[in-house]
C-alpha cells in the first residue's frame, strides 16, 4: 500500500467512525495493535476513559499535519527515536510539561524541549551462533574487524533501526571514524542486507552467516512460537554488545502529544498512565521491552540475556546525525 492509500484509508476510518467523541481519547500508533490493545484496556479499566485508535504502518505525522486544527489526534505512539523527531519536526507536537514524566523518565529519554517522551526500551543487539560463536563478549567497533568478514547478516542499512545505531556510532566517534567503520561492516557482510531481524536469526541458524544485529525483543518472540523457537532461536544466543568506552545502544518507544489535541487533559492523562508501575509491567511482559520506571521487573527472558548497561549519549544527539547516517550508507554502498 504506498503513501496515498494509507492516507485515504485513514480519512475513511474517521469520516464513517462514531467513536472519535469528545472526552475520549484518540490515539494514533504505528504499534502492532495486537501488541498494545491490552495497555488500552487496562487504561479504560482504570479510568474510565475510552482509547479510540488509528493504527498504520506510515504517515501518520503527515496526516496529522494534513488534517491540521480539525485533526482528532490526541497522542501519537510509537517506535523509534526518527518517528519521535520526524513527529516534531512536522510541528504537531506540544511540550508535555509533565512532572510524572519528567520524574519517571531519565531526561537522556526524553526531548530536550519536551515535545515527546520514551515509555520503553529496545537495544540494538547481537544474535550469535551458539555453535560457531564461542565470544559472550563484543563490542560494536569490533563488527567491522575482518575476522568477521563474510559472517555477517543484516537488515537494510536505511532501516530505522540500523539508522539509528550507525548515527549512535557519528555520535560515538564522529563522521570520518563511523564512515571507515560502516565499510568494515559492510565488508563483513555474508549476503546483501535484506528481510528483518528474525530473518537474521534464519540465516544464522541456516549456516549463511555466524552473528547477526538486532533488537532484543525479538529473539523473545522467536521463543513465543514453535515454529520459530526450535529452528531459530535455539541456534542462536544473545550477546548485548557495547560501544568502546561506553555502553550498549539503546532506542525507544515513545509518545508525543498532539498540538491540537481535542481532549488534552485525557491525552495527559494517558501519557502519563504509560509510565506508571502497572503500564510498565505490562511493556516488559507484552512487548518484551525493557521499562523505562526505575524498579519495575524486567522480563525473565529479557533478563536472560545479562545486564543492559546502557550507553549514556542521549537519544536527541542520535536524532540529529540520523540524515547524516542515511547519506553515509548510500555513500559507501552499503546496502548494494
Amino acid at each position: 500500500m504506498n503513501m496515498r492509500s494509507i492516507s485515504l484509508a485513514i480519512v475513511g476510518v474517521l469520516a464513517a467512525s462514531p467513536t472519535f467523541a469528545q472526552g475520549d481519547v484518540n490515539v494514533y500508533t504505528y504499534r502492532e495493535t495486537k501488541l498494545v490493545e491490552p495497555l488500552f484496556a487496562a487504561f479504560t479499566k482504570e479510568t474510565g476513559i475510552k482509547v479510540n485508535v488509528i493504527s498504520a504502518s506510515s504517515g501518520l505525522e503527515q496526516r496529522i499535519r494534513t488534517e491540521g486544527a480539525n485533526s482528532p489526534a490526541d497522542v501519537l505512539l510509537t517506535v523509534d527515536i526518527s518517528r519521535l523527531e520526524d513527529a516534531t519536526q512536522n510541528g504537531i507536537t506540544a511540550p508535555l510539561n509533565s512532572k510524572v514524566v519528567e520524574q519517571t523518565v531519565p531526561a537522556a529519554y526524553r526531548d530536550p524541549e519536551g515535545h515527546w517522551a520514551a515509555v520503553a526500551m529496545r537495544a540494538r543487539i547481537v544474535y550469535a551462533s551458539k555453535e560457531r560463536v564461542k565470544q559472550t563478549a563484543m563490542t560494536y567497533e569490533e563488527l567491522a574487524d575482518p575476522k568477521w568478514k563474510g559472517k555477517i547478516c543484516i537488515r537494510s542499512g536505511q532501516h530505522m533501526y540500523n539508522n539509528a545505531l550507525f548515527a549512535a556510532m557519528i555520535t560515538k566517534h564522529g563522521e570520518a571514524k563511523a564512515e571507515e567503520w560502516l565499510k568494515g561492516l559492510k565488508a563483513n557482510l555474508a549476503q546483501k542486507p535484506s528481510g528483518g531481524d528474525r530473518e537474521t536469526a534464519r540465516d544464522i541458524a541456516a549456516g549463511k552467516c555466524d552473528i547477526g544485529i538486532a533488537n532484543t525483543y525479538y529473539w523473545a518472540l522467536m521463543n513465543d512460537k514453535e515454529e520459530q523457537r526450535k529452528p531459530w532461536a535455539e541456534a542462536t544466543k544473545v550477546i548485548l554488545p557495547s560501544f568502546q568506552g561506553g555502553g550498549t545502544h539503546v532506542n525507544v518507544s515513545g509518545v508525543a502529544l498532539v498540538k491540537t489535541a481535542p481532549n488534552k487533559a485525557n491525552a495527559m492523562k494517558f501519557i502519563e498512565w504509560m509510565v506508571s508501575p502497572q503500564a510498565q509491567q505490562m511493556h516488559a511482559d507484552l512487548t518484551y521491552e525493557y521499562p523505562m520506571r526505575a524498579g519495575v521487573p524486567i522480563n525473565k527472558t529479557i533478563a536472560s540475556y545479562g545486564e543492559l548497561k546502557r550507553d549514556p549519549m542521549p537519544l536527541a544527539q542520535i536524532a540529529a546525525n540520523r540524515k547524516k547516517a542515511s547519506e553515509m550508507v548510500d555513500k559507501v554502498g552499503f546496502d548494494n
